[in-house]
């Protein structure tokens, strides 16, 4: 059975580059947009039932974002990001979110930890019924709302755009580690709302160590003569 296709609008040529762009981004997180995938205007106005200019928009942007590349007299293609460079997001997110949770703890409204609580409450729900393809959205967005309650724009700015290419390099650990990961981020919450700042740095520190411990152990291991 082919991937459910994504269709940002039904009115062909009426759809914004970013209703394209939040839908090709979609796509790349769950893995139907293959790395090294050449995507061309035509195939993917195609699949998103729009006209080629939203389409040319979105790719340019997701090229600005890193998703993709432009290759001379190749077309544009799914970036293929080497081990080290997906270690690099994650050392980035282990200096930065560590920083924006002990904030939070300081700074949170009660609207904020309320939606922390909902978000982690529909994670570990959809860990637990097998709905993994919930978990990518689900995840990048409880850490981008522990960052805006840092009350940092400037942080949350940084977390939002980290979160969604986090997301697409180790989705598929995310599932192989559902559970346990939702209960850390119960735990993050809990520190959070209790205003324990020390203990909220700590417990998202280990959460993304964690996070590298499972990446690291997915690699092949290298062929023996």
């Amino acid at each position: 059975m082919e991937d459910e296709v994504v269709r940002p609008a039904t009115s062909r040529g009426r759809v914004s580059p970013q209703a394209v762009v939040r839908a090709i981004r979609e796509d790349l997180i769950r893995g139907v947009h293959r790395p090294g995938q050449r995507l061309t205007e035509e195939t993917m106005a195609a699949r998103y039932g729009v006209s080629r200019v939203p389409v040319r928009e979105a790719l340019r942007s997701l090229e600005a974002e890193g998703f993709l590349v432009s290759r001379p007299y190749a077309g544009i293609a799914v970036v293929e990001l080497s081990d080290d460079e997906a270690e690099d997001l994650l050392e980035v997110r282990a200096l930065l979110e560590p920083l924006g949770a002990g904030r939070a703890a300081l700074r949170r409204t009660a609207e904020q930890v309320g939606r922390m609580k909902e978000l982690v409450s529909l994670g570990m729900e959809a860990a637990e019924d097998g709905r993994l393809e919930e978990l990518s959205r689900l995840n990048s967005r409880l850490h981008e709302v522990i960052a805006a309650a840092s009350g940092s724009r400037t942080l949350g700015q940084l977390v939002t755009q980290l979160s969604d290419k986090i997301a697409w390099v180790y989705a598929a650990e995310l599932p192989r580690r559902a559970t346990d990961s939702w209960r850390e981020h119960a735990e993050i919450v809990s520190a959070i709302d209790e205003g324990d700042q020390e203990r909220a740095r700590e417990l998202v520190a280990r959460h993304i160590a964690l996070a590298q411990s499972a990446y690291r152990r997915r690699r092949p291991e290298p062929d023996v003569e």
